[in-house]
Formats: structure tokens, sequence, C-alpha cells
């Protein structure tokens, strides 16, 4: 396809409104003793998560009358749509008690809000380019060519203290480190034995604040890049005090200091990460595991 003949961007199609998961009947006692608990000791983080998943209904839902539909809309929305799924899914992962899938889609997430950001303004020259090249028949493979079009956005996941700190922290629990796979697996070991779980769903506090702080980040993220100054998007004065209302209170639950979090820390000039408030129930003693 040339460039003087790129498609248009279409009606979209989108969700009234993003709903926490429901209580999981016929699962496993392990997965409904972690929803019920997490529902009951963490409300208040997933009710705030509700509201930014809905806050991002909202702007996208404010900006999809045609005059808005441009081709920097789509290149933030496309990736936008991906990170917004990835939340959605780890929320629902985190209610069931399966921590250790959390920070693959935690780290998607992370990168595709940064690459909506840099492609709707920066970087959109690229995704112009990508698109004109895309949809034109290959006759070797008797296919529509699109473009795997490689994109990352190192300099806003940099740029942005909040981000990038879920960011790194995720990648690192995404891989397969000892380290990692251990706490994820067996978080109640010791020097005197190795206590071994295989896929255990079982409910543990501080991996689900870790979580669910970490999908509070994204979302805060997301929002905030989305109603800085020269947005593709359509944001009304209502929406952006709402939005700030918003950030304010996930700043304050973040900084809450009994909160399972993951920080960068610097061990003899060594870079390594330390797990603090890792407890498995509220009234357990909370440990502190460096990585």
């Amino acid at each position: 396809m040339s460039s003087e003949a790129t498609p248009r961007v279409s009606a979209l199609i989108l969700p009234e409104r993003w709903e926490l998961p429901g209580r999981p009947d016929g699962a496993p006692a392990a997965v409904q003793d972690a929803y019920r608990q997490t529902q009951f000791l963490l409300g208040g983080d997933l009710r705030l998560l509700r509201e930014g998943m809905n806050l991002q209904l909202q702007i996208v839902r404010a900006s999809s009358p045609s005059r808005y539909r441009t081709h920097a809309l789509a290149a933030a929305l496309m990736p936008w749509s991906r990170a917004f799924l990835a939340v959605s899914d780890a929320t629902t992962l985190t209610l069931h008690g399966s921590y250790a899938s959390c920070p693959p889609l935690v780290r998607l997430a992370c990168e595709c809000v940064a690459a909506a950001a840099q492609l709707s303004a920066e970087e959109l020259p690229t995704f112009e380019a990508w698109l004109a090249e895309a949809f034109h028949p290959d006759e070797t493979h008797k296919a529509v060519t699109i473009g795997m079009g490689q994109f990352f956005a190192g300099s806003t996941l940099a740029a942005d203290p909040r981000l990038s700190a879920v960011y790194r922290a995720a990648s690192e629990l995404a891989r397969p480190h000892l380290g990692a796979s251990l706490v994820l697996t067996a978080v109640d070991s010791n020097a005197q034995r190795l206590a071994l779980t295989f896929a255990d769903q079982s409910f543990h506090l501080g991996w689900a604040q870790l979580v669910l702080g970490w999908l509070l980040g994204v979302c805060d993220a997301q929002l905030r890049l989305v109603t800085s100054a020269g947005t593709v998007f359509h944001i009304t004065e209502e929406t952006a005090t709402a939005v700030a209302a918003w950030t304010d209170r996930v700043g304050a639950t973040l900084d809450d200091p009994v909160r399972c979090r993951m920080e960068p820390v610097d061990d003899a000039g060594e870079p390594r990460w330390l797990l603090v408030n890792v407890r498995r129930q509220p009234g357990a003693a909370p440990r502190k595991l460096l990585l």
C-alpha cells in the first residue's frame, strides 16, 4: 500500500465498563480463598483500580467521534488496548492466587503504555511509515503483508519514574532467574528447608499487595501520559480533574509503609532488589528478602 492510500480509522469498539472479576464458583478451594481474602484485605486497592480502568475507558470513549480518529490516535490505541487487557488479566490472576503468572503481563503492560505515548507523539512518523507499507499482497506466500514493525519505547520507560520502577521489578521476576523462581514458588523457605510448592494458588498478602501495586502504577502512568500536554485524546476539564484526584489517591496508597514492595538497592556497588514486608497473612511478621 502506498503512502497516498493509507487506511482511515474506523469507529471504535470498546466495552461500556470494566468490572472486577466475579467470584470463581467451582474453582479449587485455594482459589476461592485467595479471592475472598483479596477482596476483604485489599478491597481498597481493587476499587481504586476499577476507578482507574473506567477513567481510561471514559477517555477512549470521549475520543471516539470521527473528528478525533487520526492515525496518531490509532498509534496510541493499539498498544494501549494491549496494556489495558494485560492489566485486566493480571487482576484476575491476582484474585485467583496465580501471582507467578503476573510479572510477564505487567512487563508487557508497561512496554505498551510507553509505546502508546511515543507512537502518538515523537515516533508517529515510525507508525506512518510502517502503515504505508502494510496491507499489500505478498505473492510468494499468498498472504497479506503486515510487517512486524518492531518497536520499543525505552526513553518513555526510563523517563517516567513510577513506570520505570514497575517495569524493572516486574521484568526481573518475569525471567527464570533462580531467586525469582524461589520467591514465587517457595517463598516460605529458609536455611533449613526448601518449602517448595507446585502450581500453588494459596493466598499471599505480600504478593497480592505487590502485584496490585504494580497494576495501580501502570494505570496511573497511562492516565498521566494520555492527559499530558499535547495529547491526541479529547480530555475534558472534568476528566482531567478526576484523573488528578485519582492519581493523588494512588500515590497515597502506594506510599503506605506497611505495603509489600520491591525496591532497587545498592549492595557494595552491586545493584540488587529488596523485597520488604513479605508476609502471607496480616498478622505474620514481615520479612525482607534480598535478591
